[in-house]
């Protein structure tokens, strides 16, 4: 969370360029604002995203009233732009955005906000929101990411903008649906399929709710992540948290998958490693989350017919 925080201050010269350029291609007609959606529709669509945060977190929970939804609605809306703006510009210029740190300081604004209401109802309409917010957050910098690779390659804006608008919808339905299927095959948050940024969100919602937040823990993994943020390498106070708290053969195979790549680029060149290493490196990824879809629908049917 620092280290994200750290990130949103030292973006806020990016954030000021961002707006300023989205007021001069709404102003300007040259060819290359042509060749982008209308700006009209971005505001457009952030008013229905503030209504449709607005009618979720009204409908989440019984105890939610009008005023505390829209509150949390408004807030979301705004959070979700001001966020949207620095993981854009980070994955647009260094292929890396704190899109977990950002979803974790969403969270914890919108649990403090719903506390009052019960633990139960504050946790469902925090998460429901919280999941929105952080659902638009990876779209922002995923159409970053195809606008960057587009620029690269000549492709128009425009077209991109308009297939990624029309893809965004399939993902979360997919995703909803593996998620379901490995949970009945493994459950989340067992050893076969750990779930680290749950179980850490899990541990300070319940520290908030609960009134036994560990702050001076809190408070020195933010100022470590700061310091760590602030020292000019990018990402490096969230590197750090997340070698801390996730499953150690995962932080071992990221350090075996790093040593490889540097080798790699020593001994072959990072031409080989870019379009040799990388290609097989996707595909490793790629390969073991088919099989273990695989796997799971096999658990799932095998038990559903069993219990038959």
């Amino acid at each position: 969370i620092g280290g994200a925080l750290t990130g949103i201050v030292l973006a806020l010269p990016l954030v000021v360029s961002a707006v300023k350029s989205m007021q001069m291609a709404a102003k300007t007609r040259t060819s290359l604002s042509q060749d982008e959606m209308p700006i009209r529709l971005l505001y457009i669509g952030v008013s229905l995203a503030a209504v449709l945060l607005m009618v979720i977190a009204y409908l989440s929970v019984e105890e939610m009233g009008l005023l505390r939804g829209t509150v949390m609605a408004l807030l979301g809306t705004v959070w979700i732009w001001v966020a949207g703006v620095v993981l854009s510009e980070c994955i647009g210029r260094t292929n890396w955005s704190p899109l977990s740190g950002m979803t974790l300081i969403a969270v914890t604004i919108l649990i403090i906000i719903s506390s009052g209401m019960g633990d139960k109802a504050a946790i469902i309409s925090s998460i429901m929101v919280g999941a929105a917010a952080c659902v638009a957050m990876a779209q922002a910098t995923d159409l970053m990411m195809d606008l960057k690779t587009g620029y690269l390659v000549g492709a128009i804006p425009r077209r991109q903008q308009i297939a990624q608008f029309m893809g965004t919808w399939l993902g979360p339905i997919l995703v909803m649906i593996l998620i379901f299927v490995l949970h009945k095959a493994y459950t989340l948050g067992s050893e076969r399929l750990p779930a680290p940024q749950g179980t850490v969100l899990a541990s300070m919602i319940s520290g908030i709710l609960g009134g036994d937040v560990p702050v001076q823990k809190y408070l020195a993994g933010a100022g470590m992540g700061a310091l760590l943020s602030a020292s000019g390498v990018g990402g490096l106070g969230i590197l750090v948290g997340l070698g801390f708290y996730l499953p150690f053969h995962i932080v071992l195979t990221y350090t075996i998958g790093t040593v490889l790549r540097l080798l790699s680029d020593w001994k072959l060149g990072k031409q080989w490693s870019e379009g040799v290493g990388v290609p097989v490196a996707a595909g490793l990824i790629v390969g073991e989350a088919l099989v273990g879809v695989g796997f799971a629908l096999y658990y799932v049917i095998a038990g559903a017919m069993g219990s038959a």
